[in-house]
């Protein structure tokens, strides 16, 4: 089993891993929905759910396993139609898999997850961790708040419907290299200290987290590489250059001033890096 793995950026929070023969999806969106999400005072949360197939068809080939963090438009809108073309094993809480349950996912694809499960793939492992979505404001709100446990609910029309359902963060592991994936600005401290990953994903600084930055690098024992997430305009072309909207630059001015010794990859929309080789 080799230990080399490579990552592809598909923008949001979406990574392509691939290695051992084997391609592992983290929150395959790629459809860019217009929302007005990234214009001050634009943001229309009825807005249809659409997926754009013939994105995903030029952009996605294979997948082994999807992994999602959460359930809100820009991580799942796109699954449904990724897991039935590629016949992957989806893994997500029990309210991301019951709203796509109700946008028409295969349900003997849907693995059930919570935190602490270590799961033996062919060429890989996948531990799963507790996280939770970042929160704005004064009164630290979150968007599109609620879960949807017992019965499949209606089909999801509008974004809003897309509510968060509990977050989780992934350790997904080739031979030797694993790889941390937290594409939320927050974290269960007490659970990830300890972890030990060569590679981080991460967002940039929220001002709700006090030293969210430092506290993740320590948690994480300052891993020998760090890289970005979720910091593009997700509402602009993939195919063009990534615009910093989330602070990916300053990410890196606290990363260099925290962890020095690590390695800031920096990945343009569709870009690819090796690590392990």
């Amino acid at each position: 089993m080799t230990s080399e793995v490579t990552v592809r950026w598909l923008g949001t929070n979406a990574w392509e891993l691939t290695g051992n023969g084997t391609t592992v999806l983290i929150d395959p969106y790629v459809s860019r929905t217009y929302t007005g999400a990234t214009v001050p005072g634009a943001f229309d949360p009825d807005t249809p759910i659409t997926v754009d197939e013939s994105a995903v068809d030029e952009h996605i080939g294979a997948a082994d396993s999807i992994l999602i963090t959460h359930a809100h438009f820009d991580h799942i809108a796109d699954v449904p139609y990724v897991a039935e073309r590629t016949g992957a094993t989806v893994l997500g809480t029990e309210t991301h898999l019951n709203l796509l349950r109700a946008m028409g996912t295969p349900d003997e694809q849907l693995s059930q997850v919570g935190g602490g499960e270590l799961y033996q793939f062919e060429g890989y492992t996948v531990e799963v961790f507790r996280s939770s979505h970042g929160v704005s404001g004064k009164h630290k709100t979150l968007l599109f708040p609620g879960t949807r446990p017992g019965p499949v609910p209606a089909r999801p029309e509008a974004i809003k419907d897309l509510v968060e359902g509990g977050s989780l963060a992934y350790l997904v592991t080739f031979g030797e290299t694993s790889l941390f994936f937290n594409g939320l600005p927050s974290f269960h401290e007490r659970e990830v200290a300890g972890v030990r990953p060569t590679v981080l994903f991460m967002q940039g600084p929220n001002p709700a987290y006090p030293d969210y930055v430092e506290r993740m690098l320590a948690a994480t024992g300052r891993p020998p590489y760090i890289v970005p997430t979720h910091w593009d305009d997700y509402e602009a072309p993939l195919k063009e250059p990534a615009v910093d909207l989330f602070g990916a630059a300053a990410l890196g001015e606290l990363v260099a001033a925290a962890s020095p010794e690590s390695e800031w990859v920096l990945l343009d929309h569709l870009e690819s890096h090796t690590f392990g080789a």
